[in-house]
């Protein structure tokens, strides 16, 4: 079932989650302890995220360097597999991200997908390679997640990138997207960033998760922003539990987001560490039930492959 269809028929706000796979080497139990403790909430589907190939240097014995590209996680085609022939219930939603490809390899990429019966794909750009400043696309590769909506737009009419292919078979996905209620850090400004994610919108993303906060009234006026802008696809605000004072630190710098000085304050004053992993599941308990008191449609939670938390808040609130 299309994750848009799941929203317009739900009859009550529902918990979605998001897991990243386990590292390249790792067993695939590892990535099923991630989802067996969610699947008692009947979540309507999860995300799964994507990573792209790295650059390293590997040092020789003579002091010169070897340039090596490493894909540091399993494949997206293979994670989602693994997880349809457990869980055949469960709609997947994989992220398919512009970094790291060309367009005709994420075109393969979305075929495959395709072919396994996948109906819901994330479309993201994804971040810089570690070391850049800023995101730089491959050669004949993405630069902005709208370019990537529309070729699953064209997909979703039989439209394909090879010439050839007269009358392709008309992929059906459902199209998510990201937003940033603190906008995105490269965007000038709020304003700018919205008529960006409009585009996306306009180009056939169906609907939107925003970027972890941990400030309601930032979700709330983006939301407010975005129907003023003329955006009626529904907006499901996303989640993160904090569960270490080293967060405070760690997830300004790496999402670029702020952090409202009162949990600031609760996870510095926590005298163990288990004071603080509790502090940070009662502030998110705090933030669901207010946005769920507030009509949002849904509540996704990003999980980073650890779950106690996440399953803590889920029995408190829904």
């Amino acid at each position: 079932m299309k994750v848009i269809d799941i929203l317009r028929t739900a009859k009550r706000p529902f918990a979605s989650f998001e897991l990243v796979p386990p590292l390249k080497g790792s067993d695939v139990s590892l990535l099923y302890q991630s989802i067996d403790p969610l699947m008692q909430f009947c979540p309507p589907f999860i995300n799964v995220t994507c990573h792209r190939d790295e650059i390293e240097y590997i040092p020789n014995a003579d002091g010169t360097f070897t340039k090596m590209t490493l894909a540091k996680r399993p494949g997206t085609i293979a994670i989602v597999a693994a997880i349809m022939r457990r869980y055949p219930e469960l709609e997947i939603v994989p992220h398919v991200i512009c970094g790291g490809a060309s367009r005709s390899r994420v075109e393969s990429e979305l075929l495959d997908l395709h072919f396994l019966g996948i109906r819901n794909v994330m479309a993201l750009r994804g971040d810089a390679l570690p070391g850049q400043r800023y995101f730089i696309p491959e050669r004949d590769g993405f630069s902005h997640s709208s370019e990537l909506v529309d070729m699953l737009a064209r997909l979703n009419r039989g439209q394909y990138l090879d010439p050839t292919v007269k009358k392709g078979l008309a992929t059906d996905f459902c199209v998510g997207v990201a937003a940033y209620p603190e906008k995105h850090y490269e965007a000038a400004n709020l304003d700018t960033d919205i008529q960006y994610l409009k585009q996306k919108v306009a180009s056939g993303a169906d609907y939107i998760v925003t970027q972890m906060f941990f400030d309601n009234s930032r979700y709330f006026r983006f939301v407010q922003r975005c129907r003023e802008a003329g955006i009626t696809v529904p907006i499901i605000p996303g989640l993160k539990p904090l569960s270490s004072p080293r967060q405070i630190d760690l997830l300004p710098r790496a999402f670029h987001i702020d952090l409202p000085q009162e949990l600031v304050a609760l996870m510095q004053e926590a005298k163990t560490a288990e004071d603080a992993y509790q502090a940070g599941i009662e502030w998110a308990i705090r933030q669901s039930r207010e946005l769920l008191a507030n009509g949002v449609p849904a509540i996704h939670f990003y999980t980073m492959a650890k779950t106690d938390n996440v399953c803590q808040i889920v029995k408190s609130v829904f």
